[in-house]
């Protein structure tokens, strides 16, 4: 069990989002009006990571779900996700073989995508599977590879769990003090970031190291600690994992009725998670402690239940230690028959791993010799080739010279005319990034000053012109008391006056257009909320917001300002020109990218004019995306609506 576990420690740490803390219902309501777009797909991938843990069988349903919608939407990077959480499930459930090749998958595709994140957690997982095969040194070559990755880039969030992943690999090694040292350095930069992702298995690997180096006090203090703090957050496959290893450790103190209890609060957790291999293995932990405490009745029964379940799932390192308690059991009946063949069953359960092991360092060897075998053959061919080249080139020589001669003088004019043609590539390349550079400081300088036109404008109208127009309001209220009228004269008067008051209201709702109070004051969540309910309550048009991940984004105001400004616009437009009923606006910020869709039931145009338009409208939003460094993509079909989807990196 501690291979096991250490290699999942691994797994898990990389995985696309750690998430033991989200509100699962919350995100099941938004999936029920989601649209069908990326957005669902991630937000499926979401809700499969916060089953990961604690029901696998849910995790697989979101997961396939999830994928679907990609494959049908050709989303490369969701489908990316759902081969590595679908890795992580399938190593939980001990399905090591389907585990790789959906790990190989992600691999493939996180190449394709060339996106440096996944990239670091695909080195991780190639670590995994040398961990597998028992090849312990690659193992860790890799995972030190993509620690050098992440301290390059700065990013603490990722550092906690690559030094673990590190001890783990220092762990498979026998190397326990390196192991523990990275253990409490991932604990560390944990504790200073203030995340607690995955800090219970930190603490758990700690246990490990201090239990193989016989520190058994030790080990079981940082197992207490990884134990509750694997209960705070819901993961209940590490606590039964980590109650399995104090079983083990204080089996060594000799201290059974707590190696009794420990086991069976791990067997219970093993239930909840429908693991049969953590069910085995606890159940002849209890058998074990019951034998030593002298309950013999009760360890004959939950030892012949840990070989039922061991025997349908094939799970030969638990058949090993299930025959030897067995054998102990029988003996002490007097049953010497049955304890006999417990004994032989065991010792060949042992020689059944030990000639796998032996098998597959034998294909290793059988696979390096016959690589070895071809390079040389390829050498001699080689070098037959190079005396039959020698031999013709010696009756050759004159028109070799002749012929090299002339090969060189072009070889030389092309060499000549290629380096300055790249010259010349090398100059407009930098021209055309100096006019790109122009260009964007160009489109800041304008963005910046709109927007600061637009918040001198809106106080000048606030401040200025509405105070004087509720000032000559009062004024012409007060006079309104101090005049006789007749009913004419006191009916236009009436009408004089609500037209004051829609003036008012008309001059505070631009200068609130101008610069949205809510967006200086709340943010930008909030202000996309507010504008979005005001065209709502109009009833011009039917229109949904939905955010996540919104709540703590970190920009600057001139960033929410522009996103603001491009989702205005769109939602203007849609009101103007789609004739459309219904509209959703979605803003995700999710793994440091920001994600907006607008999408309507409208008209629909040809995408092509946009190529050609010169609307400022539309001009507005590309320079604006531009200036954000985004991504802009449009689909739209004639009466099937629009959508526009916009990605920035934040």
């Amino acid at each position: 069990m501690k291979k096991f576990f250490s290699t999942l420690l691994l797994l898990v740490s990389v995985a696309f989002v750690s998430s033991q803390t989200r509100k699962t219902d919350s995100l099941k309501t938004l999936l029920s009006f989601a649209k069908e777009d990326t957005a669902k797909v991630m937000l499926l991938l979401r809700i499969a990571d916060n089953y990961e843990t604690n029901n696998q069988d849910s995790s697989v349903f979101y997961l396939e779900k999830s994928k679907e919608l990609s494959d049908r939407l050709k989303f490369k990077k969701g489908i990316y996700h759902y081969y590595e959480q679908s890795a992580i499930v399938s190593f939980t459930k001990g399905d090591y073989q389907l585990s790789m090749l959906q790990t190989d998958d992600a691999l493939k595709i996180a190449r394709e995508l060339k996106d440096s994140n996944l990239i670091i957690n695909m080195l991780n997982n190639t670590g995994i599977v040398y961990q597998y095969l028992g090849q312990f040194d690659k193992q860790l070559e890799y995972v030190l590879k993509a620690l050098t990755i992440v301290e390059n880039s700065g990013k603490k969030e990722k550092l906690a769990g690559m030094y673990h992943n590190v001890a783990n690999a220092y762990y498979n090694l026998s190397q326990f003090r390196k192991s523990a040292d990275y253990c409490f350095l991932s604990i560390k930069v944990n504790t200073e970031i203030g995340g607690y992702a995955y800090i219970n298995r930190a603490y758990a690997s700690l246990g490990q190291n201090y239990a193989s180096l016989k520190f058994t006090d030790s080990a079981l203090y940082y197992y207490g600690i990884a134990a509750a703090k694997s209960a705070q957050v819901n993961d209940k496959y590490a606590e039964a994992a980590i109650y399995g290893f104090m079983a083990s450790t204080y089996l060594e103190n000799g201290e059974f009725g707590q190696m009794l209890k420990v086991s069976e609060t791990s067997l219970a957790l093993s239930k909840q998670l429908q693991s049969n291999q953590m069910m085995a293995s606890s159940l002849y932990n209890i058998a074990y402690a019951q034998y030593f405490n002298g309950n013999n009745t009760a360890a004959k029964k939950n030892i012949n239940l840990a070989l039922q379940i061991a025997t349908s799932d094939s799970l030969k390192d638990e058949l090993k230690n299930i025959y030897t308690i067995l054998s102990f059991i029988a003996a002490r009946e007097g049953d010497f028959k049955t304890s006999f063949w417990a004994k032989v069953k065991s010792d060949s359960m042992q020689s059944i791993l030990l000639n796998e092991q032996v098998v597959k360092t034998t294909t290793e060897l059988e696979k390096k010799y016959e690589t070895e075998k071809k390079e040389n053959l390829i050498k001699q061919l080689q070098n037959q080739t190079l005396l039959q080249q020698l031999s013709i080139s010696k009756k050759n020589t004159l028109n070799f010279i002749l012929a090299a001669g002339v090969a060189t003088i072009l070889v030389i004019s092309l060499l000549y005319y290629r380096t300055y043609k790249n010259k010349q590539i090398l100059q407009q390349q930098k021209i055309d990034t100096l006019e790109t550079e122009k260009k964007l400081t160009a489109t800041e300088a304008v963005l910046k000053g709109e927007e600061q036109e637009r918040t001198r404008l809106a106080k000048d109208l606030h401040d200025g012109l509405g105070g004087m127009l509720s000032g000559i309001k009062y004024s012409f209220s007060n006079m309104k008391g101090n005049l006789v009228m007749t009913p004419e004269n006191n009916q236009a008067f009436e009408r004089s006056m609500d037209m004051l008051d829609s003036s008012i209201k008309e001059m505070r709702r631009v200068a609130h257009n101008m610069m949205p109070e809510a967006l200086v004051k709340f943010g930008l969540d909030t202000a996309l909320k507010d504008f979005c309910n005001e065209i709502q309550q109009t009833g011009a048009l039917h229109i949904s917001y939905q955010s996540i991940g919104l709540e703590n984004i970190a920009v600057s105001q001139t960033i929410e300002i522009t996103i603001y400004r491009i989702v205005q616009e769109l939602v203007n437009n849609i009101m103007k020109h789609a004739s459309a009923k219904n509209a959703i606006v979605q803003v995700t910020n999710l793994n440091g990218q920001l994600s907006i869709t607008v999408e309507d039931d409208g008209l629909g145009f040809d995408t092509n004019i946009l190529t050609r338009t010169k609307g400022f409208g539309w001009s507005s939003i590309q320079n604006r995306v531009e200036f954000l460094k985004g991504k802009l993509d449009v689909d739209s079909q004639t009466n099937k609506g629009t959508s526009v989807h916009i990605e920035i990196n934040t």
